[in-house]
């Protein structure tokens, strides 16, 4: 393919069998299939996740998303007209000009106001707390304030109370089953606030980290909260034109000295997700890798130095998405393509509930 063409959104598009988009979790999560895509002869291989401490060596490091999932998903109504309303938590605002308030998208009949209130409803479908719409944020968000005993508790303890899981519509509609709040949530997950699961860490057990390490493949984390953005498809034309959503992430200094230990001892660094090598290759964007903390709005595209990523853990994607666009960066657009052509192929489940692909 010209170069020229590597840079066009439709080289990223692919026709995604509907069918084959994973409804449900698997009961067993290392039992998910895992495509090996290995870069340097351009072979494909069929494995499992159980596989994965055998495909990696000693001295290897493999680096996980430990953001946690929050239940971000809101429904309610209208207090003003009775009409339904649905929101999605983005973030809480700690400062600022607006302290104490969050900010959501929002999907309502009509036209909201500001200064109107919303009823969230609990899972049982009782009324819980009002929201009062204050302003607008970026992108189509509103800015919101809980009110009453809401306003002094954390924006967790609110949600853990009235949220839902907060689903991406391809699965079932965005609509939560029992076992959802336990199966979306990598077992690694510490640090509150992500709208989506890292997807590629939802596949990990106690037992796989557990054969990991005694592989000798260490392990470090790096947290991005992962926004609506992620799935969104590209609209524009053109790569270069199309506007990158930000997600906050952070790289503390016990990962950058456990990158630097694996390098000493000649071991490759595994992301686990797109979301550890936005990270990754965020904290090391001044040439070398450091600490690091804020808000990333990295595109990467084909052409791009990798610095600290060698190898990818990932799930499969939806068609013409910044993450195709990642993916293909890392692996080559030709290469990656023909391995989603074969995962097709095979009935591979794909997307956030479904099966891996490892790229070597």
């Amino acid at each position: 393919m010209a170069d020229a063409d590597l840079h066009a959104a439709d080289s990223y598009d692919y026709d995604l069998p509907r069918d084959l988009v994973a409804q449900e979790p698997l009961a067993d999560r290392a039992a998910a299939r895992l495509l090996v895509v290995n870069r340097a002869d351009g072979s494909l291989s069929h494995r499992s996740i159980r596989d994965l401490p055998d495909l990696l060596a000693p001295g290897d490091l493999v680096v996980v998303n430990d953001t946690r999932v929050v239940p971000a998903r809101l429904v309610g109504r209208r207090a003003k007209t009775g009409g339904r309303w649905e929101g999605l938590f983005l973030a809480a605002t700690a400062a600022g000009p607006t302290p104490g308030c969050w900010t959501v998208l929002a999907q309502s009949r009509g036209r909201p106001d500001f200064g109107e209130r919303v009823v969230l409803t609990d899972r049982a479908g009782s009324d819980s707390i009002e929201l009062e719409l204050v302003g607008r944020g970026d992108g189509g968000a509103w800015v919101v304030r809980p009110l009453g005993a809401a306003a002094s508790e954390s924006f967790e303890a609110v949600l853990t109370r009235v949220g839902r899981v907060p689903l991406p519509g391809y699965i079932r509609g965005g609509v939560e089953h029992d076992g959802d709040l336990d199966r979306y949530q990598t077992v690694f997950a510490r640090e509150a606030g992500s709208a989506a699961a890292p997807t590629a860490g939802l596949h990990f057990t106690p037992e796989t980290l557990a054969a990991l390490e005694a592989r000798g493949v260490r392990r470090a984390a790096v947290t991005l909260h992962v926004g609506v953005g992620t799935f969104r498809p590209i609209t524009a034309d053109r790569l270069d034109d199309h506007l990158m959503h930000g997600e906050w992430c952070s790289c503390a200094e016990e990962t950058v000295q456990r990158v630097e230990e694996a390098r000493a001892r000649g071991g490759r660094v595994i992301a686990v997700g797109t979301t550890a090598v936005r990270t990754l290759e965020t904290a090391a964007r001044g040439g070398t890798l450091s600490p690091w903390s804020g808000t990333t709005d990295l595109f990467i595209k084909p052409g791009f130095p990798f610095r600290v990523v060698d190898s990818l853990l990932t799930n499969f994607h939806m068609p013409r998405t910044t993450l195709m666009v990642l993916v293909s960066a890392l692996a080559s657009r030709d290469l990656v393509m023909r391995a989603y052509a074969e995962a097709i192929r095979e009935r591979y489940r794909m997307l956030s509930y479904g099966d891996a692909m490892l790229i070597l």
